[in-house]
Formats: structure tokens, sequence, C-alpha cells
């Protein structure tokens, strides 16, 4: 499993063109095949930092993703905005929760 954990600084002024842009991200991201899951949040004390949550089944599906037409309007619609993205990539494998 590829797991993807990223964090999105923004602004006021980005803030409505993000929740606009994500929702048919989103939507359309979790239709596609090797999506686990797909998920945008908030962070409670700081609404200006959006946490980007992925799970896909493998890399190739990771790779097709970023190729798709609602990835690439998502990178085109927030470059007239800029954020500030950090991202990071790591394989995995999941586990019992511990201690049980």
């Amino acid at each position: 499993m590829i797991v993807v954990n990223a964090k999105m600084i923004t602004n006021d002024q980005n803030t409505e063109l993000l929740k606009r842009e994500v929702k048919n991200l989103q939507t359309e991201t979790r239709k596609e095949e090797g999506c686990v899951d797909y998920a945008f949040s908030v962070e409670m004390f700081d609404p200006n930092a959006v946490r980007i949550t992925e799970l896909w089944e493998d890399l190739k599906s990771l790779e097709d993703h970023l190729k798709t037409e609602h990835v690439l309007n998502f990178i085109n619609a927030m470059s007239e905005n800029p954020t500030e993205t950090e991202a990071h990539f790591y394989e995995s494998n999941e586990i019992p929760y511990p201690g049980q």
C-alpha cells in the first residue's frame, strides 16, 4: 500500500477556491481504481493548514492518478493562487491496533 501524507498551507483568499476545487478532485479520485482512501481535512486550530491523506493499493495507481484530468485541473486552478505544499510518500503494510 502507498500512503501519501501531505500538508498544504493556504490563506484566507485561497480557502474558498481550495474548497471548490477539492470537491470535484476528491469525488473523482475516490472513483479511481486503486484508490483506498482520499481525504482533505482542516486543522482545528489552524484553518489555513489543510491535511491531505491518500491510500493507494500500489504505486501504479498513484502514478495513474497524478495524470488524470481532475488532478491537472486542480493543479492549474491552484497555480493561479499558489499554496505551500509539503508531501511525503510511504510504502506500508497495515498492522493490527497495537496493544491488542
